[in-house]
């Protein structure tokens, strides 16, 4: 099902189509369709050689108000459809929460004991997964509390991990790619009571960046099909937080992004256009105990990355996403999306405002490194399947001890890129093909991308929430390759199993 219906209006939105992107239109006839003959652009958006033309204000998504009830941080949220202008002149059918496009920022502090009523006012029954969350398989979101029409289904936890950016978004075995797609994603970001020195003024200089991928049809006007490629649909124009060709403004020299991948499919490799330095502060389960100067940084779908940039006085300059290789074949690689060259965000600031200051170190305990005597299990990769199997709602695939540790190897045996997301838990990568993983992928993680004949070996400690009968997730976080069955089931036992001695005191909480 496409993700972009029959717009309202077909008022005008011009189109900046750089030379090399219209090579490569022309170049995927077959895949993307020939212009004048009802095609579209592998690549939409202001091109790298023309003047800035990103002015619309980015939008921040509003922090979701609460109460305290019973010593209980209540939220509601209400999932809704509408239709939504997300290109001037150009409306397209969409999903969100507490609105018709995306949702609002749950925002609670660890140790609070939360509680969401989640209300389904869509015509399809939907769920409200907490993304990145340790909690309780029964409070997960899965496929297995599904949220029918008209109805409420309500979760509620005590949050015990450190800070992070988390999210949440619906996960109906089967129709994730259309719910997420059409934009219900929203961020959950935890505070916790440890200091650090950095920005964290929510909407001034701690900005959130929800990336996804909508497709127009060519001249810009009104929506059309998105490209099917082997990871997925993929999109031609970028929309952050809502907002088409979005410009943010920095009152400071110093901003904090909490970037979230929340494309069906689409990966981004984001780059100053500068070549200035990112510096990742944190990853999907948390920060890092120091920033890391990138000069790209690579994001799947449902993978976050916490960035600092630094803005002089009087900047203008732009966020963007360059090519990349994600393993496959040319072919594939095009029709992916990967060659593409795409604006994200322009920014630039005046001659007001502090300069900020970038930290040399952040106040937390170093990530954990392995020791040997963990339970080892393998998984295969093949296009659509986990081990040579595709999801049986009924069948528990994976049975592991409450509170243990265990080491994951996962290779990706076919020609597909793939990611691995597992629930319920925050994971190390130990190694990506035996070697130590690079700067994006140390730290918590709880989605990881994996190349075709790749093998990365995960250490994943669990909680201590058992629970026999009610299955928490692992899948592919491609969103066709989650819909068409990429996906398996784990529960949780509670026989006695010692406590990893690599894990540090500071994160009790993993467990």
């Amino acid at each position: 099902m496409s993700t972009d219906l029959t717009p309202a209006t077909d008022g005008p939105a011009p189109i900046r189509i750089s030379r090399r992107t219209l090579l490569l239109g022309l170049g995927a006839i077959g895949v993307a369709g020939a212009v004048g003959a009802g095609g579209y652009w592998l690549t939409e958006g202001r091109s790298h050689e023309s003047s800035l033309s990103f002015t619309t204000p980015l939008r921040i998504p509003p922090l979701l108000e609460s109460e305290i009830v019973n010593g209980e941080r209540v939220f509601s949220l209400t999932a809704q459809a509408g239709d939504t202008q997300l290109v001037p002149g150009v409306r397209f059918s969409t999903m969100g929460f507490n609105g018709n496009y995306l949702g609002p920022t749950i925002r609670a502090a660890r140790g609070e004991h939360v509680r969401v009523h989640v209300t389904n006012n869509l015509t399809m029954a939907t769920t409200a997964h907490w993304h990145g969350m340790i909690l309780p398989a029964s409070q997960d979101g899965t496929p297995h509390q599904s949220i029918q029409p008209k109805s409420t289904w309500t979760a509620a936890w005590q949050i015990d991990q450190p800070a992070a950016t988390l999210w949440y978004h619906p996960h109906p075995h089967g129709q994730t790619e259309l719910q997420v797609g059409r934009g219900m994603a929203g961020l959950f970001l935890i505070d916790d009571d440890v200091t650090t020195n950095l920005p964290s003024d929510y909407g001034v200089d701690d900005i959130p960046l929800i990336i996804q991928d909508v497709t127009l049809r060519g001249g810009g006007t009104r929506p059309g099909p998105p490209t099917t490629a082997p990871i997925g649909r993929i999109g031609n124009t970028v929309i952050v937080n809502g907002t088409h060709q979005p410009h943010l403004r920095a009152r400071s020299g110093l901003v904090r992004f909490r970037v979230l991948n929340a494309s069906a499919a689409r990966c981004y490799n984001l780059e100053l256009s500068t070549k200035a330095p990112l510096r990742l502060i944190g990853t999907d389960g948390g920060l890092l105990p120091a920033p890391q100067p990138l000069t790209n940084l690579l994001l799947s779908p449902g993978e976050r990355a916490e960035i600092l940039i630094q803005v002089p006085k009087d900047a203008d300059f732009v966020l963007r996403s360059v090519p990349h290789d994600l393993g496959m074949s040319r072919g594939d690689n095009l029709t992916s999306g990967a060659d593409d060259t795409l604006d994200i965000l322009r920014i630039t600031r005046t001659s007001t405002g502090i300069d900020g200051v970038l930290p040399d170190t952040i106040p937390l305990t170093a990530h954990p490194r392995a020791t040997g005597g963990l339970a080892q299990r393998h998984f295969a990769l093949g296009d659509t399947t986990i081990n040579d199997k595709t999801m049986d709602m009924d069948r528990i695939d994976t049975v592991v001890v409450a509170g243990s540790t265990e080491n994951w190897t996962i290779t990706n045996t076919s020609t597909r890129a793939h990611n691995f997301h597992i629930h319920g838990t925050q994971f190390i990568v130990d190694t990506i093909n035996a070697e130590p993983a690079p700067s994006p992928n140390r730290g918590w993680k709880d989605t990881v991308l994996i190349a075709p004949q790749t093998t990365v070996e995960l250490i994943v400690p669990f909680s201590s929430f058992a629970d026999p009968t009610t299955p928490y997730m692992y899948h592919c976080h491609l969103l066709w390759h989650e819909d068409q069955g990429m996906m398996a089931q784990y529960v949780l036992t509670d026989e006695e199993h010692p406590r990893a001695s690599w894990l540090p005191e500071h994160d009790e909480a993993h467990h």
